[in-house]
Parts: structure tokens; C-alpha cells; sequence
């Protein structure tokens, strides 16, 4: 089992890719044969989108080629979305635009919202409304939501009893990503997903 970790801020380092790397080192402890791979769009900022994506412009081909690859190879998504004056980044927008359903769909993704104060439900509606409609990436009923990001996972001990709980609840979401990852590679497999009919969501 393959999780892609997905680090949606636009700051490096920041808080996300703080958590970020926390979970990849978490993931394979829950489940021994599970490994990860991270983008990082703060460290590894991809180019904005422009309509020669659809023409195949050979500019594109350099980035998306081996994004695509690393995508395709993962089995579910983890995707930090900080908020930014209650928005979901446009690196991490700029991202489902070029990510597609060779890449994501039938896969499933947790949403993992990041605030330094106590907001962070913006980015979980966003990217529930608007993000996996032509892609189908499949969003699980469960996320998390890290408030006071600069007091939690900052070490291998909990330091408050906030930490302890957002910890736990991060097992508990990746746990059921991890299901979730398991049981959607027989939808995929299944021979019913026909893009060619229905290239676009609904």
C-alpha cells in the first residue's frame, strides 16, 4: 500500500509540512506495509495552470510526466490544506487542475486542515464542494482538523492534552484511509469506470 501525502501550503517549512512528515513517519507504524511519498508544494512548487496542459505543450510534458507517474503509483491521498484567510491555498488548487483521473480517480483522500488559531473548516468545505469533480478523487467521510498547529506534533511525546487527542484522531482517519485504500482497488479493477463515455464528473 502506497499513500501519497499531498503538502498543500505555500510556505516552506511551515506547520503543514511539519504535519506532513508526520504522518508519512506514522503511516508505515499503523500499517507495516505501507510506504509513502510527498509533495511538497511549498518546497516544490508546481507551474500554474494554463490551457496548453490540454495540447500536450512539451513544457508540460517535463513536469507532469513524472508527477503523473508518482501519482498513478499511490493508492490513496493524504492532503494538507492550511487556511489562508479561510480559503484552500492556489498552489493546492493550482494542483487538482493538473492532477487528473489517471492520477487520482477511484482513489481514496483525507483531508487534513491546518490553523495556527482555532479556524480550519474552510479548506475541509472547499475541497469537499469543488475539488474532485473531474478527477474522481474520492473523498472519505472522515478528516481532521489541526488547530494550534504550532503547539501539537512537535516531538514524540504529546505535549498538551490537545496533542494527545489530535494525534489519536489522526490514527483513526488514517486507519480508515487505509481501508478505504484497500477496499477501492477492486472499484478499480472492477472494469465499470468508462472515462471515454464519461470524461468529465457529473
Amino acid at each position: 500500500m502506497k499513500i501519497g501525502i499531498i503538502v498543500g501550503s505555500m510556505r516552506s517549512p511551515g506547520n503543514s509540512a511539519k504535519i506532513g512528515h508526520y504522518i508519512s513517519e506514522r503511516l508505515p507504524q499503523l500499517q507495516e506495509d505501507t510506504t509513502t511519498w510527498t509533495l511538497d508544494l511549498g518546497a516544490h512548487p508546481l507551474p500554474l495552470w494554463d490551457e496548453s496542459v490540454w495540447s500536450g505543450a512539451e513544457h508540460w510534458k517535463t513536469v507532469l510526466k513524472p508527477l503523473g507517474e508518482a501519482l498513478v503509483a499511490c493508492d490513496g491521498f493524504v492532503v494538507l490544506a492550511p487556511e489562508y484567510a479561510g480559503m484552500v491555498p492556489p498552489a493546492l488548487k493550482n494542483f487538482f487542475l493538473l492532477a487528473d483521473k489517471k492520477h487520482l480517480g477511484h482513489k481514496p483522500g483525507l483531508i487534513v486542515a491546518v490553523s495556527s488559531g482555532r479556524g480550519g473548516s474552510y479548506p475541509v468545505a472547499e475541497l469537499r464542494s469543488s475539488s474532485y469533480k473531474n478527477n474522481r478523487l474520492n473523498w472519505i467521510p472522515d478528516h481532521v482538523i489541526v488547530r494550534d498547529a504550532d503547539h501539537v506534533l512537535n516531538g514524540e511525546m504529546p505535549e498538551n492534552d490537545g496533542d494527545t487527542f489530535i494525534r489519536g484522531q489522526i490514527d483513526y482517519s488514517l486507519r480508515m484511509l487505509l481501508e478505504y485504500a484497500r477496499a477501492l482497488q477492486s472499484v478499480r479493477a472492477s472494469g465499470v469506470i468508462d472515462y471515454k463515455t464519461y470524461p468529465n464528473g457529473m
